[in-house]
């Protein structure tokens, strides 16, 4: 099996070094790559389960990645066996006028994810050091101290029982410009298409900037930043399902103690 710590992020990361058309996790032809995802996502539902019984702790995926990167269909791959009472997927549009009026951490508190549960969110916190950089409606010095607001956030998250992990979805620009072509030439994928799309393209090379930043900043041993080559669909989803069964796994359930008052008991 592959090895997830050349895609961890450290001090010394650089984003343009990891190739979005890397497939490590992509073993064997097509359809046993779609069999592993099948049981991958099968032993997510029973690794939930154990989350659930054990009602301690919970899991938060972080699923950040520029349009088209796959966050949709991460979450609808990865998570096609889990039952849905125990997953929650939280979208983060732009901020409200509501959420505006308070700090850029105020929407991310009523959203984390309660005991038992895995919460995904589907962008984050995390548009707020990315597109207001981008833009320039913050400094250097008020981007600085949102990553150490995250870090101490994310601290809090996991000093209360989260297991938090963080995937960027990296694809290439020609990626890019292949899917939203796509989106554009069939009209039942209009709807997936914004001219913001475009708007923000012509930015790409900012954008990437800023994600090597915010990734460097706050890719702590608590919370860890993992960069997941998206370019391909399917190595994208392995990989991530991979990420999560092995974090599931390392977190070593303890389920409640049989009840001895069910000893020997028959339904009739």
């Amino acid at each position: 099996m592959a090895s997830f710590k050349k895609f961890l992020v450290g001090s010394k990361f650089q984003l343009s070094k990891v190739d979005p058309a890397a497939s490590p996790f992509l073993r064997g032809d097509e359809t046993e790559q779609r069999e592993e995802l099948d049981e991958l996502a099968t032993e997510l539902d029973e690794l939930q389960n154990l989350l659930h019984a054990e009602g301690r702790r919970k899991l938060l995926l972080v699923l950040q990645g520029l349009d088209t990167s796959g966050k949709d269909g991460t979450i609808r791959w990865v998570f096609s066996r889990t039952s849905p009472l125990g997953v929650r997927v939280t979208a983060f549009k732009a901020p409200s006028d509501e959420e505006r009026a308070h700090d850029f951490l105020w929407r991310c508190h009523a959203v984390v994810p309660r005991s038992g549960d895995i919460m995904v969110w589907n962008r984050s916190h995390y548009e707020d050091v990315l597109v207001p950089v981008v833009e320039g409606w913050v400094d250097k010095a008020e981007t600085r101290r949102r990553y150490a607001q995250i870090n101490d956030f994310e601290r809090l998250l996991t000093e209360t029982g989260t297991v938090v992990v963080k995937c960027m979805l990296h694809i290439s620009k020609d990626e890019q410009r292949s899917r939203l072509q796509a989106r554009v030439d069939d009209p039942g994928k209009h709807w997936k298409f914004s001219m913001d799309d475009l708007a923000v393209r012509k930015k790409w090379d900012a954008y990437q900037q800023a994600y090597e930043n915010a990734l460097t900043a706050t890719s702590t041993p608590y919370a860890p930043w993992y960069v997941v080559p998206a370019d391909s669909k399917r190595h994208r989803n392995l990989m991530i399902a991979q990420l999560l069964v092995k974090t599931l796994k390392d977190m070593k359930f303890k389920t409640p103690s049989s009840d001895p008052a069910l000893k020997g008991l028959v339904v009739t």
